[in-house]
């Protein structure tokens, strides 16, 4: 006998206030199993599907503290109450199949990812930046700053790599990328495929877009601050920040920055963006400071994003995946595999989620970039192909 069904159930959380959670969730499509013998239909399908979702918990970074105390209430009313430290939005149970003994339940579960004190601190995520755009190009007029737009990634570039607790950060930055006049035209679709294939080309989990939109100078002069000078005037900088997951094209995080300092320029005068009398000066300074910022914030915001792979390599029972020794895999850590799917829903909106296999591997072999990891038990691998992912979860 083969039962399908197609109920959203909405699930009412409860949040610690001590907890922070990430405003993107996420949809997993898992499937569990319990045998029925010596117990009711009821019960092994209370205990199917929380097999489901401590396995969808398990890939996402979340974890609730009663999965057993969830699945009871789906089974018994719509909406209940439970206290998590990661939120799951909703539940949809897609399929349910009895065969003999056995149940086995399709769900597909969207969840927030928990932020502090998650499982993937432990683990470094690669970032590509891209060059700025200057949004009004005739305020680098003076000073003829027009490789600001490059200078500063190139400056935010260095600073991530010496200082990022979190991130492996390479860069792009003598070409532009189309990112500013889709984000103008509110193209998001475009700018999803604009970040996979910079993501696919650099082999990069997440991809940094930025603009700069006020080089501009103050009227009045800062002599107030420097009155034995004359002329020197308070410049402007202001700069908008849009961190993208590669995967799937959707934005992580934005965030916009502005400050201002003196131009102690001639403002006659052609400054090298790149030179340390810039850096040095007063307005460099304030630059300076602004990209210890950023720095800052991409990493509590990169912190909790999961460590996912993709298969670059299928063998017999053994994968090799785009993540290595850089970063911080270790040998012996375990996988999941998922297949990353589309869906549509019944009120037909489209969805990017992810298909989990019933796949363990673990680490045998590391260089800086990749990892070769086989299933303990020597199992070969079905349907598992080349750009599925690979995600760390705890052993």
């Amino acid at each position: 006998m083969k039962t399908t069904m197609h109920t959203p159930i909405k699930l009412l959380v409860i949040i610690s206030f001590l907890c922070s959670f990430s405003a993107n969730s996420q949809w997993y499509e898992t499937q569990g199993h319990a045998r029925t013998n010596g117990i009711s239909v009821e019960v092994a399908r209370s205990q199917a599907m929380e097999n489901a979702l401590k396995k969808a918990l398990l890939v996402s970074g979340a974890s609730v503290s009663s999965v057993q105390q969830v699945v009871n209430g789906l089974l018994t009313q719509d909406e209940i109450s439970i206290r998590a430290s990661g939120s799951v939005n909703s539940i949809e149970l897609v399929d349910e199949v009895h065969s003999n003994n056995l149940i086995t339940v399709t769900i597909r579960v969207d969840i927030f990812p928990q932020e502090e004190k998650c499982f993937a601190v432990n683990f470094k995520k690669s970032l590509v930046l891209t060059r700025s755009h200057l949004i009004h190009r005739e305020q680098a007029n003076i000073g003829e700053i027009y490789g600001i737009d490059k200078a500063i990634m190139s400056k935010l570039s260095e600073q991530l790599t010496q200082h990022s607790t979190f991130t492996k950060t390479t860069s792009i930055l003598n070409n532009k990328t189309e990112f500013s006049r889709l984000n103008n035209s509110l193209a998001s679709d475009e700018i999803a495929q604009l970040t996979q294939s910079l993501s696919e080309r650099t082999d990069s989990q997440y991809v940094m877009f930025s603009e700069i939109t006020n080089t501009s100078f103050d009227t009045q002069a800062t002599n107030s601050w420097l009155f034995w000078q004359q002329g020197i005037y308070p410049r402007n900088f202001a700069m908008s920040f849009y961190l993208y997951n590669g995967l799937n094209g959707e934005l992580v995080w934005q965030e916009n920055y502005q400050d201002s300092a003196p131009w102690t320029f001639n403002k006659r005068k052609k400054v090298d963006v790149d030179g340390s009398a810039f850096w040095q000066s007063d307005y460099g300074v304030m630059l300076n400071d602004m990209i210890d910022r950023v720095t800052k914030d991409i990493d509590e915001n990169i912190m909790c994003e999961l460590s996912r792979g993709k298969i670059i390599q299928v063998q017999g029972n053994q994968v090799t995946i785009n993540l290595g020794r850089d970063h911080g895999l270790k040998i012996g850590d375990a996988f999941s595999l998922l297949h990353l799917t589309n869906f549509t829903n019944n009120s037909g909106k489209s969805y990017t989620g992810f298909n989990l296999s019933p796949y363990k591997v673990k680490i045998t072999k590391l260089t800086r970039q990749t990892a070769i990891a086989v299933t303990p038990d020597g199992r070969l691998f079905g349907n598992i192909q080349i750009d599925d992912l690979a995600v760390r979860y705890e052993n």
